[in-house]
């Protein structure tokens, strides 16, 4: 019986399963949110909450590991600091244009659909956003600028980055080790570019075997979800929510839809490459759990090494388009429900707050809060209004996070066509192995 059930999972399908998981988990939800108040903590607590945060740092535990062996090899391969550096500088040109596009059309469908004017605050309920706010305080007591920025990228201690989870000072000492080891002579280099090959192909081999497990925890985070806020609580705010997933299709269809036609792609049909891992990104509203699989696809797209495991775990901190666009709307939706009507000098100074704060606090828990958080205050909101959309704010993260998936990816494919180095003949084959057809 347990080996019919493994043939029967394996034909389904880790999107097919990943669906399933996120629809029972609904059902489940609602009805321990109906559930007696003790029955719904004990389940909450004691198995659901594990469940989820087990496939969250299982999640955690490899992205590190695999960006450090990635990056190193793809840098080695490059073995030349100005085409890496002109890859580094045609990369942040890139992602600054597409986030101010994002952060621009939060504004303008914030403006044209207005969806906090006429709601009654009284209708809304709050959710505690004290642990948001203490994180905004630490965040902006901190120097901000070039050069503090700038030496937050240099890890004083690169140990001490990996065991925090600091990401981009991983990156930083990434490049510089891949560039130092392409300089040494063959006998010194090839056998450290092996071994750390041999690291990221066994990393890829554990992110297949953690994702068995995603089901369940799919399952999990969504029905502590559901469990906790039911359903009720989206109703006074459903044209928010709506809003902000129609914005959200409108700017993956449309915006990069038109940046991947230009460069000669099809967004739908990368979509289609990317779906157990946009399923994935939405179901769990997590970046991270797509990151290793998300870096595998695009190398088998054609994008080189190089190229993919620099620029995709730099736009987790800096091209987080679905997010950017979120908080632009959520912004105004917050001035709406105060009856603040914010002029265009204001939204061009949100627009601005938007680009550097969105910047300043990437890998923050709550991060879009945070940012929110940040922002209100610069152009006279009140914070207190982040707490009538903290309830749903799972629910916009799922979509969000999707956006922040599929943004990354097409950078990717982006830069390597923008520098010549898209592999068109692989790319095209692995669209046949991938959507059905068959291999050249």
């Amino acid at each position: 019986m347990p080996s019919d059930l493994n043939i029967l999972m394996r034909r389904i399908g880790l999107a097919w399963q990943i669906l399933i998981a996120l629809a029972l988990g609904i059902v489940v939800g609602a009805i321990l949110h109906n559930a007696s108040g003790d029955t719904r903590a004990w389940a909450i607590t004691n198995v659901l909450a594990p469940a989820g945060q087990i496939f969250i740092k299982l999640i955690k535990m490899i992205v590190l590991p695999i960006v450090l062996s990635s990056l190193v090899v793809g840098i080695a391969g490059v073995g030349d600091a100005k085409k890496l550096g002109r890859i580094g500088a045609k990369t942040i040109v890139y992602f600054e244009i597409v986030t101010t596009v994002a952060i621009v059309v939060g504004v303008l469908f914030a403006n044209l659909a207005q969806p906090g004017t006429g709601i009654d605050m009284k209708s809304l309920s709050t959710t505690d956003i004290s642990s948001y706010e203490a994180t905004t305080e630490a965040v902006e007591s901190k120097p901000h600028g070039l050069i503090p920025t700038i030496l937050g990228l240099i890890p004083s201690n690169v140990f001490a980055s990996l065991a925090s989870g600091e990401i981009l000072p991983i990156i930083f000492f990434s490049v510089l080790f891949g560039l130092g080891l392409s300089s040494l002579p063959a006998h010194h280099r090839d056998p450290l570019v092996q071994m750390f090959r041999s690291v990221a192909e066994t990393m890829f081999v554990v992110t297949n075997m953690i994702m068995k497990y995603a089901p369940i925890g799919v399952f999990a985070l969504i029905t502590v979800t559901v469990a906790n806020f039911g359903f009720a609580s989206l109703l006074p705010l459903g044209k928010l929510v709506i809003l902000i997933y129609a914005a959200i299709l409108f700017f993956g269809f449309v915006v990069l839809g038109g940046i991947a036609r230009w460069c000669g792609f099809n967004i739908i049909t990368m979509m289609r490459l990317l779906k157990d891992e946009l399923i994935l990104a939405f179901s769990t509203a997590s970046s991270e759990a797509v990151l290793p699989k998300l870096m595998e696809k695009m190398e088998g797209y054609g994008v080189p090494k190089s190229i993919a495991s620099f620029v995709i775990p730099t736009g987790y901190s800096f091209n987080l388009d679905g997010s950017t666009l979120y908080q632009s709307i959520a912004a105004i939706f917050i001035a709406q429900l105060y009856g603040i009507d914010l002029s265009l000098t204001q939204q061009l100074v949100l627009i601005l707050t938007l680009m550097v704060t969105s910047k300043g606090i990437a890998g923050v828990p709550g991060a879009s809060l945070v940012v929110l958080l940040a922002t209100l205050g610069g152009v006279g909101i009140p914070l207190e209004g982040v707490a009538f959309i903290a309830g749903v704010d799972r629910i916009l993260d799922m979509a969000r996070t999707a956006m922040n998936v599929v943004g990354n990816a097409l950078a990717a494919l982006v830069i390597a066509k923008w520098e010549g180095k898209y592999d068109a003949v692989q790319g095209a084959q692995y669209e046949r192995e991938q959507l059905g057809g068959q291999p050249v």
